[in-house]
């Protein structure tokens, strides 16, 4: 007798969800479940949603951030901007939580990684040499390093800046320590030693 099974439509689409990240075998099998049994309108909802977000956005073709196919991100086609300021980052992902800082008027740059050899990332597999052309470009401007504080992190800074030393531009690095609202107690000695070293007077 042959063990109950989904049919194979559901059996597919529990390994696409899966493929999400995040979303494990059980989460994958109750969403697909979910779709069928009472989100079916929802389903072809966000199918669509899903297809048009394929066919219509690409990366910016100056920055690496979210665009429509074919344009420049909203950053970008920013004439009040402050050109002279630009910002790398790992991700595209990691502009938005500048942005909603309000913190930065300037540009953005997505390595769309870091450098992480174990991992089979080089230098090479990053926007390098674009962040290089434009601040080629740029003569003057400011170059802030946002990447993580991991060893890949410190690693593709280190890197960055080498690279950057030779140019006509100032290299910064975004400042590391206490989160606010945090205790002493609740930080680790890498955060500590960040925070006392990049004290700042009041």
């Amino acid at each position: 007798m042959k063990a109950q099974e989904y049919p194979q439509a559901v059996q597919d689409l529990i390994a696409s969800l899966k493929r999400m990240p995040g979303v494990g075998s059980r989460g994958a099998e109750r969403l697909a479940l979910w779709f069928l049994q009472q989100g079916r309108a929802d389903a072809r909802t966000l199918a669509a949603a899903l297809v048009h977000a394929a066919d219509t956005v690409s990366t910016c073709p100056e920055c690496g951030f979210f665009a429509p196919q074919g344009e420049r991100c909203t950053a970008c086609g920013d004439a009040t901007r402050d050109t002279r300021l630009l910002c790398v980052v790992e991700q595209p992902t990691d502009v938005l939580p500048i942005e909603r800082s309000g913190s930065f008027r300037g540009l953005y740059h997505c390595l769309g990684g870091k450098i992480s050899p174990l991992d089979g990332v080089m230098p090479e597999d990053l926007a390098v040499e674009k962040l290089l052309e434009r601040v080629r470009a740029l003569p003057g401007c400011e170059v802030i390093l946002a990447v993580g504080s991991d060893v890949e992190g410190e690693a593709t800074a280190l890197y960055l800046a080498e690279q950057l030393a030779p140019l006509d531009c100032t290299v910064s690095r975004i400042a590391q320590g206490m989160p606010a609202g945090a205790g002493l107690s609740h930080a680790d000695a890498v955060t500590l030693m960040r925070a006392i070293q990049g004290r700042r007077g009041i």
